[in-house]
């Protein structure tokens, strides 16, 4: 059998993805998602899903792309790759953020305990608007 592939106009459609899916919003606490997470990825894979997440809020913050490569260790590649997916992906990353946003507002202002990370609000909201 032929190993399966996604396209571009299908992705969304395959069954296979779907269960993806509905296993992710499965999940009820993020012990459980990491849990999930762990069992179906590689440390790599999860490192480099992190890594990809930190550099879209780092972009949507008006960091430089090079910076934000020095910062994270991802290649200018992958920074570039980001941040056409902010720019004219399916939204995911913008409704991520703009999650994390609204966290850190109600965590009055900070994303994790005792740091403040937003450090350019008119990028921010340029990118989530």
């Amino acid at each position: 059998m032929p190993k399966k592939r996604f396209t571009e106009d299908g992705w969304r459609r395959d069954p296979w993805f779907k269960a993806l899916c509905s296993a992710f919003s499965a999940c009820k606490t993020e012990q459980e998602l990491a849990d999930f997470l762990r069992d179906i990825g590689t440390l790599s894979e999860l490192q480099a899903w992190s890594v990809r997440l930190e550099v879209a809020k780092q972009l949507a913050q008006g960091t430089p792309y090079r910076t934000v490569a020095e910062h994270t260790g991802a290649s200018t590649t992958t920074v570039t790759r980001v941040a056409r997916f902010l720019e004219n992906g399916e939204g995911g990353y913008r409704r991520i953020l703009r999650a994390y946003q609204h966290r850190r507002l109600a965590l009055g202002g900070h994303a994790e305990e005792g740091k403040n990370v937003e450090r350019n609000p008119s990028a921010l909201k340029r990118y989530l608007g």
